[in-house]
Parts: C-alpha cells; sequence; structure tokens
C-alpha cells in the first residue's frame, strides 16, 4: 500500500517536533499564558467580533473568542508575539473551543476548520518570527474539551442521558486536528480535560489522523482538578487519570486552569511521582477575584514564586499559565525558572532511547 505524502507543514512539525524531548530533557520550557484574559483587555464589542464579514449574523457572537482569528487576526497575531518576547517557547493556538460541537453555540459549526487553519497559521507566523536556532519556538494546536461530556447525564432526572455521542467527539476532534495540522502545528495539546472519555475520543481521533498522514506529531495532555477532592470532574483522582491516557504515550502529561498554583501543587506532585513522561503545569493566577485587573489573585511575582518552588522541587518540565495570567505572568515565570534543572524520573534516558 502507497503511504501518504506529508504536505510541507506536516514534514516542518514533525522535524520541530523530534527537537522538543531534547529541550525538554535539557531545560524548563515556557508555555504561554491565558488567551481569553488578553482578549478581554482589549475590550471588545459585538460589532469587533462580528467584524465585516458577520456583520448581518442573525446571532449574538459576542464571546466566541475563536472567531477572532477570522474577523481580528491582527489581534490574536499581537497576543501571540506578546507571550512570544516575554520568553515562551510553546504557544497555543487560540482553537480550545474550536470545534462543530463547541460552535454549535453559536450556530458557526460550518467555520470550524477555517478557524483551526487560520488560527494555526498565525501562531506558526508568529514562532517563525521569533524562533532562533538557540531558542526555537513551538506550536501547540490546542484542542479543548468543548461543552458536551460523554460520561455525564445533562439530565438529573435520567442518568443514562447524553447530549454528545463518542463517534461525535472523535469526528468533530478529527477536523480540528487535521485543519491545525495543516496550519503548521508542530504537536497536539489536549487541554483542560474534565472528562476522560472527551479525550479519548481526542487521542483516538488523533492516532486516526497519525495513520491516515504517516506523521506523529507529540501529544500534550493536560487534565483539570475542579476541587478540593482532587479529582477531575467525571470521578477519577489523578493516578486513574494517567493510567486511563497513559497508553497514548504523551510526550508531556500534567493539570491546568480551575485551581491556582498553590491548591494544584500535591496533584502536580502525584503526577511528578507516577508519570514516566514530562510534567507540565499551568495553573490559574490563583482564585478569582473581580476587582482584579485579571479577575485573578496573582500578581506575576506571586505566581512564578509558586511556580518556582515546584521546580526547585524537580516537579516540572514546562510551567506556563491558564486563566488571568498575562505576558507579564509569563516573564516572571521564565526568569524564575531558567536556571533550574528540569525534573527527571528514574528510567528516562532508557525510555528515551
Amino acid at each position: 500500500m502507497n503511504q501518504p505524502v506529508a504536505s510541507a507543514p506536516s514534514i516542518r512539525a514533525y522535524t520541530r517536533g523530534a527537537v522538543l524531548p531534547k529541550l525538554l530533557a535539557s531545560r524548563i520550557l515556557i508555555l504561554d499564558g491565558a488567551m481569553g484574559t488578553m482578549i478581554q483587555r482589549y475590550k471588545l464589542d459585538e460589532a469587533r467580533y462580528r467584524g465585516t464579514r458577520f456583520q448581518d449574523y442573525s446571532r449574538d457572537i459576542k464571546g466566541n473568542n475563536e472567531l477572532l482569528s477570522l474577523t481580528q487576526p491582527q489581534i490574536i497575531g499581537e497576543i501571540h508575539e506578546q507571550y512570544l518576547a516575554a520568553g515562551a517557547d510553546i504557544i497555543e493556538t487560540n482553537t480550545f473551543g474550536a470545534t462543530t460541537v463547541a460552535q454549535a453555540d453559536y450556530g458557526m459549526e460550518s467555520l470550524a476548520i477555517e478557524m483551526n487553519l487560520e488560527s494555526a497559521k498565525l501562531a506558526r507566523a508568529a514562532c517563525d518570527k521569533y524562533s532562533t536556532p538557540d531558542k526555537p519556538r513551538f506550536v501547540a494546536g490546542a484542542i479543548g474539551p468543548t461543552p458536551k461530556t460523554a460520561s455525564i447525564s445533562p439530565d438529573v432526572n435520567d442518568p443514562a442521558a447524553r447530549n454528545v455521542t463518542f463517534d461525535e467527539l472523535r469526528t468533530s476532534y478529527y477536523e480540528q486536528a487535521k485543519a491545525l495540522l495543516d496550519g503548521g502545528a508542530d504537536l497536539f495539546l489536549v487541554e483542560t480535560i474534565f472528562d476522560t472519555l472527551n479525550a479519548k475520543a481526542a487521542l483516538f481521533a488523533l492516532d486516526e489522523l497519525f495513520e491516515d498522514t504517516g506523521e506523529r506529531l507529540p501529544i500534550m495532555i493536560s487534565g483539570t482538578v475542579t476541587d478540593a477532592s482532587g479529582r477531575i470532574l467525571s470521578g477519577q483522582t489523578v493516578e486513574a487519570f494517567w493510567n486511563s491516557l497513559r497508553h497514548a504515550r504523551p510526550l508531556m502529561f500534567g493539570l491546568n486552569c480551575a485551581l491556582g498554583a498553590a491548591l494544584m501543587r500535591p496533584y502536580i506532585a502525584e503526577l511528578a511521582r507516577l508519570c514516566d513522561t514530562y510534567v507540565s503545569c499551568y495553573p490559574n493566577a490563583g482564585l478569582p477575584n473581580p476587582m482584579s485587573d485579571t479577575g485573578f489573585d496573582e500578581l506575576p511575582a506571586d505566581t512564578s514564586s509558586l511556580l518556582k518552588e515546584f521546580a526547585q522541587a524537580g516537579l516540572v518540565n514546562l510551567a506556563g499559565g491558564c486563566c488571568g495570567t498575562t505576558p507579564e505572568h509569563i516573564a516572571a515565570i521564565a526568569q524564575a525558572l531558567a536556571e533550574i534543572k528540569p525534573r527527571k524520573w528514574p528510567g528516562q534516558y532508557r525510555d528515551e532511547g
């Protein structure tokens, strides 16, 4: 059987993706911060979300941040560049909700592929602008959880009810991932996971994509512990979560969102003990605070100090920020972690060999 011929962006992504494990073994890498928090700084109204193309659209679309890659691409590009200037090694595409499942909330399912393609191109252009031989920059194709869950009933009176199926998720994720790959992503980030079954649908779709294209890019998986129970929303502890998804052989595995770093620490420590792969951590900037400029408690010095302690304890290989974090947070994190050795695990070099 003839193997499919990889596209130029795919070949580039594969080559650059092969560099990541070596970098992760040599130093702690830095992920970018929150996209939504930065978009809020622009104070966009409904008209600016619509742009010219969607000025007559029949529904309100303010808040559909992924649409901004089509209507306000210069803003998304500016945000990417601000994070790269702050020292981020990896930036996420503006595609957290760019699936047909998520875009159904706005009646924009037909735009999902275009959103992913253009978002990846914007991130790719920014990374190419800032990359140097000594400091290459990488595009992470962001794959969010969708607002629907395959494991939990939306109806308290009908535990068996579901508002999305595994196959619907798989198809939606495949379309998203293919467009991200075509746009120039270097790795895939399945993130903010609250339902392991949703994540399995995404990973199944990625495996299908790799088989179809003949390319296999690195995968990063990041879950969300929702409260002090230490479990994700669908009920798993972090240990169970890891064991449920480790078969995907992710390059990185970790946690993001929901909690600030202080509350996230015991769960990151647990993953650092369990995982035979690199561990990532990108927490919120503390707890929500409507009186703050970012909507969260922590200043850059606070978040960076907490993550520095994580690094000094040998818990992380990649650090960044989620909700409430800004380029100022990322710059502080990059500076705080610059001289600290990355986490290692037993048998690491044997596993990588």
